[in-house]
């Protein structure tokens, strides 16, 4: 990301001001949930909007975008129709934010966009690791619930007619 400007998907696009970024993450995720709620903390540069990913809002706001590909790897969209995702993603959600944007413009240089793409990969195994039996990602369904105040609860499944089902 140079400047204040951004390409859209595609190479030979044309460089359009970036004003308002929508950040597009899991809501059923713990740590996509964790790292919304840091950013809504942040002193920004560029407005950001956080709006869980594939849902009706998302959807009414952007028909064209492969919803389903949103759940799996972040995805940012710029005002003008910029679509950001994976390491690209994070580095301009940085930027748009003021006391990262220095870390966002060192991500956007060759050896910083490899740094960049390990984090994004080491993340998603970690939400991959995670989201399995006994790890720390947990989605509702299947038994597990969220409450605010207590944070993660399981119930196991009752057991009718003497079996009983794993999660």
């Amino acid at each position: 990301m140079s400047g204040v400007t951004a390409t859209h998907e595609g190479r030979g696009a044309a460089r359009v001001p970036v004003r308002r970024l929508t950040v597009l993450y899991d809501a059923e995720c713990s740590l996509c949930a964790f790292v919304r709620d840091w950013l809504v903390r942040q002193p920004q540069l560029v407005p950001l909007e956080l709006v869980p990913a594939a849902s009706e809002a998302a959807r009414a706001r952007f028909p064209g975008l492969d919803h389903g590909s949103t759940l799996e790897e972040i995805t940012v969209v710029g005002d003008a129709g910029q679509v950001y995702r994976g390491a690209a993603a994070w580095v301009v959600t940085l930027w748009a934010l003021r006391e990262h944007r220095r870390l966002a413009h060192r991500l956007s240089t060759p050896a910083g966009a490899r740094l960049a793409k390990g984090a994004v990969l080491a993340a998603a195994r970690w939400r991959g690791m995670a989201s399995g039996w006994g790890g720390g990602v947990y989605r509702r369904g299947d038994g597990w619930t969220y409450d605010p105040r207590d944070g993660w609860s399981y119930t196991a499944p009752s057991c009718g007619a003497g079996t009983c089902t794993a999660p």
